[in-house]
């Protein structure tokens, strides 16, 4: 018979304590560093999405802008003028065709909004309207967001004066019957977030506007661009 001083024991509880710590801290190890992980994920995600929102709200609004066009949105209510474009620091109204991708043919009206999100920051929209005929108020569909969480933004306008020469940047274009020759929009982003300097020269149809012809003589794209009289 065996010596009973040679029988194998089990475990003690402080031993069994001991193991269940053990397996507790190497289980909060690994929780941490999965949870790092995941984090950092979803941190890169969602900076290339925010650079893919940037970017595509760049394209579009470069697109729109270079192909607006000298198209009657609405009438001076005053003298009853045709207005071909509005604009002030906050929003601005253009005539411009869409993509057919959108499923939207021929010219539409767009209004660029910067609208309050109700967090604090702004948001960056459009809405699109049909032309009417003449006399009939534009019918604008709903917003269609461009950019969502703007900390700041301000739209600018650049033309040439009564002279012919290269206008200051200004927050408004009263000038209404005749299109800006530059538009530059400002937006600001929250955190590492980044807005390259969006400034789009307009077409400009100097033919459907005689004062336009004649301030748009002897001034080029390059020079408005860089500041400097004809």
């Amino acid at each position: 018979m065996p010596n009973p001083r040679q029988r194998a024991r089990g475990f003690t509880l402080l031993e069994v304590l001991a193991a269940l710590a053990l397996l507790a801290l190497l289980l909060v190890g690994v929780y941490s560093g999965i949870r790092t992980a995941s984090h950092s994920v979803r941190a890169g995600t969602a900076a290339v999405e925010r650079l893919d929102a940037v970017r595509a709200a760049q394209q579009f609004l470069r697109r729109e802008l270079a192909q607006a066009m000298t198209q009657q949105l609405a009438k001076d209510p005053d003298d009853d003028e045709p207005i071909f474009f509005q604009g002030d620091a906050r929003s601005m109204s253009f005539v411009a065709p869409l993509p057919g991708y959108l499923g939207k043919l021929g010219p539409q009206v767009q209004m660029l909004d910067l609208v309050d999100n109700g967090k604090g920051g702004q948001r960056l929209q459009i809405r699109f309207a049909l032309l009417p005929p003449s006399g009939e108020p534009l019918k604008p569909g709903p917003p269609q967001v461009l950019l969502e969480d703007v900390r700041q933004g301000s739209f600018h306008y650049r033309g040439l004066d009564a002279r012919g020469r290269v206008g200051a940047w200004r927050g408004d274009w009263p000038a209404g019957d005749h299109l800006p020759q530059l538009v530059r929009i400002d937006l600001k982003l929250p955190g590492a977030g980044y807005w390259p300097q969006l400034t789009v020269p307009l077409r400009v149809d100097a033919s459907a506007n005689q004062r336009q012809f004649t301030m748009l003589d002897g001034a080029t794209p390059a020079r408005l661009l860089a500041g400097r009289e004809p």
